[in-house]
């Protein structure tokens, strides 16, 4: 892997996420569990979890069936990154 501009990119904002779920875990202990569309508990972290997993294999789509540029799959990342935190 070639370390370029967009990979150390990549890395460095799942750090920044990772350490911002960590400064709100402190501010505010216990996760917030709750129980959405999927009908089990979750917490922020669960949420998080998901929301990336699910940003990989919407880039992984996008780039077999679309092309390499990947501004559409961010923005749709996003939003289903939104979804994840707001319904699930």
């Amino acid at each position: 892997m070639a370390w370029t501009f967009p990979t150390a990119l990549f890395f460095l904002t799942i750090a920044a996420l990772l350490s911002l779920m960590a400064v709100w875990e402190y501010a505010s202990p216990g996760g917030n569990p709750r129980v959405g569309i999927l009908r089990f508990e979750t917490t922020r972290g669960d949420r998080l979890f998901v929301s990336l997993l699910g940003a990989a294999f919407i880039h992984i789509a996008w780039l077999g069936l679309v092309g390499s540029s990947l501004w559409w799959a961010l923005a749709l990342s996003v939003v289903y990154a939104l979804g994840v935190f707001r319904y699930v």
